[in-house]
C-alpha cells in the first residue's frame, strides 16, 4: 500500500508539472497548415504580445457614438486578443486631451479637429504615411516636419440643397445643377418656379451656426491664401464694402431672402419646418450641408434631393465647388504611455476600418458618413452625401476654414440675423464684420 501511494503521488506530480508548463509553448502547425497566429490584416503581422491588448478610442462625433460602441464590441468579439473601447467627453477637445495627458493615460486613437492635429501631432501622433489606406485619400494632414499625422475620418460639405423632383414638376425639364451656376441663371429659374405656382421656392435657416459658420464664412474660404486674408482682416486692411467676393456672396443671400417662404418673419422660421418643406417639395432650395439629412429623412421626402454649389456671379470657379473637407481627423498616440503592441493593434483596426469591406460598411451604412477614402463604396449613402462624395472625389471642394475664433458663431451669427431680419443694411454688416476681426487677438 505504501509503494502504491508513493507511485500515485509521483504520478500526480508529473501530471501537475506537465499541466503548468505545457501551455507556454506553441505546437508547430502540421505540414500544409498555417500557424494559429494573427488574422490577416493585409500588413505584416506584429510579434505576439503577452495577454490581451486594449485599444481606446476618443470619439468626438456624438451622433454616431452608439454605433461606434457597437462596432467596437463586434470588432473585439471577432479579433482574438484585442479589445476596442470607445469614450466620449462633454469637455472641449483640447481640455479633455490635456487632462488625459496629464494623468498619463492618453487614448490609443484620438478623433479631433484639424487644428488639434497641428497643436498635438508633433509630439503625440505617429507617422502613418506607410499605411496601405493612405494612398486612397488626399485629406490627410502632413506637419511641417513631413510627418503624416492626421487621418481623415469623414468628409462634410455645404452648398445649396435642392429638390429636383419639385423643380422638374414645374419646369417639365430635367434639372441640371450645372445650368444654374451663376446668380443670374439661378434667379431666372426661381422666377420660373414662382410663375409655375411655387409661391416661394427658398428656405433659409436662421440659426447662428448656419448663417455665420457656414454661409458667411465662405467669403473668407474662397481666398487663394486664407491665412493671409485673415491676417489682413485682423489688421483692419480689408474694405469689405468694396470686396468682390463678399459682395458676390451677399448678392446671392439677398436673392435667397427675396424668395424666402418666411420672408415676413425670417428669424422665426423653424429649421424642422424648412427641412420638411424642402423634403416634400413645397420649396426647391435651401442652403445647408449633408448633415441635414438627419433632419430630412424623417419626412416623406422626394427622391430627387441633392446638393450643388452656391450660385454666384463669379468667374473664378467658386460657383462650381462645394465648401468642405475632412470633418474629423484621427491620430495614433506616439508617447510611451501607449505600448508598441497597443499601437500595432490600433493600426490593424484602422486598416480594417478603411480597407476591409466589413469596416467600410460601418462608415457608410451605420455611421452614414461620407468616406474620405476613394476606395470605399458609398452606394448606400443618402442623396446629399452622395453629392458631397461626387464633388470630393473630383477634387471640387473649397477647403473649409476650421480656425474661426471661438465667439465667431455667436457674434457674427447675431449680425447675420439682423441682416436677415432687415434690421441693418449691407454697409452696416460689413462694418460690423470688420470691427469684429480687428478685435480678435
Amino acid at each position: 500500500m505504501k509503494r502504491f501511494l508513493a507511485l500515485l503521488l509521483a504520478l500526480m506530480m508529473v501530471l501537475c508539472l506537465t499541466a503548468c508548463g505545457g501551455g507556454s509553448k506553441e505546437e508547430p502547425a502540421a505540414e500544409g497548415e498555417e500557424p494559429a497566429a494573427e488574422a490577416d490584416s493585409g500588413e505584416e503581422a506584429a510579434a505576439p504580445s503577452d495577454g490581451d491588448v486594449t485599444v481606446t478610442i476618443f470619439n468626438t462625433k456624438s451622433e454616431i457614438n452608439d454605433a461606434m460602441v457597437q462596432m467596437a464590441e463586434e470588432y473585439s468579439n471577432s479579433h482574438d486578443g484585442v479589445t476596442v473601447e470607445v469614450y466620449m467627453s462633454n469637455d472641449t477637445v483640447i481640455a479633455h486631451m490635456t487632462t488625459k495627458y496629464a494623468s498619463g493615460d492618453p487614448y490609443t486613437i484620438a478623433m479631433v479637429d484639424s487644428k488639434d492635429v497641428y497643436s498635438l501631432g508633433e509630439e503625440h501622433a505617429i507617422d502613418v504615411s506607410d499605411q496601405p489606406y493612405m494612398k486612397n485619400t488626399t485629406g490627410a494632414i502632413t506637419l511641417d516636419d513631413g510627418k503624416v499625422a492626421g487621418i481623415p475620418f469623414c468628409v462634410e460639405a455645404r452648398g445649396m440643397m435642392y429638390n429636383a423632383t419639385a423643380i422638374e414638376a414645374i419646369t417639365g425639364e430635367t434639372f441640371d445643377p450645372a445650368s444654374v451656376a451663376t446668380l443670374d441663371d439661378f434667379t431666372a429659374l426661381l422666377d420660373k418656379l414662382v410663375d409655375g405656382g411655387m409661391e416661394a421656392p427658398v428656405g433659409i435657416m436662421k440659426e447662428d451656426w448656419s448663417l455665420a459658420a457656414h454661409y458667411l464664412a465662405q467669403f473668407i474660404e474662397e481666398r487663394d491664401d486664407v491665412d493671409a486674408f485673415v491676417e489682413q482682416l485682423k489688421a483692419g486692411e480689408v474694405d469689405l464694402a468694396n470686396d468682390a467676393k463678399f459682395n458676390s456672396l451677399m448678392d446671392t443671400f439677398d436673392t435667397l431672402m427675396k424668395y424666402n417662404y418666411a420672408a415676413s418673419s425670417p428669424v422665426a422660421a423653424e429649421r424642422e419646418v424648412s427641412e420638411q418643406k424642402l423634403a416634400e417639395g413645397e420649396i426647391a432650395f435651401m442652403f445647408g450641408g449633408n448633415w441635414d439629412w438627419s433632419q430630412i429623412n424623417v419626412f416623406d421626402y422626394d427622391e430627387g434631393l441633392g446638393m450643388m454649389p452656391l450660385p454666384l456671379n463669379d468667374d473664378d470657379g467658386a460657383n462650381t465647388k462645394l465648401v468642405g473637407g475632412p470633418a474629423k481627423m484621427l491620430f495614433v498616440e506616439a508617447s510611451d504611455a501607449v505600448s508598441d503592441a497597443e499601437r500595432t493593434a490600433a493600426l490593424d483596426f484602422l486598416n480594417w476600418l478603411f480597407t476591409d469591406e466589413e469596416g467600410n460598411k460601418w462608415i457608410t451604412e451605420d455611421f452614414a458618413l461620407v468616406p474620405a477614402f476613394s476606395n470605399i463604396n458609398a452606394d448606400a449613402l443618402d442623396p446629399l452625401s452622395l453629392s458631397v462624395k461626387e464633388y470630393s472625389d473630383a477634387g471640387n471642394l473649397i477647403p473649409s476654414y476650421n480656425y474661426m475664433p471661438d465667439d465667431h458663431i455667436t457674434r457674427m451669427g447675431a449680425e447675420m440675423q439682423k441682416y436677415l431680419a432687415g434690421q441693418c443694411d449691407r454697409a452696416a454688416l460689413a462694418s460690423a464684420i470688420e470691427s469684429y476681426w480687428t478685435s480678435v487677438q
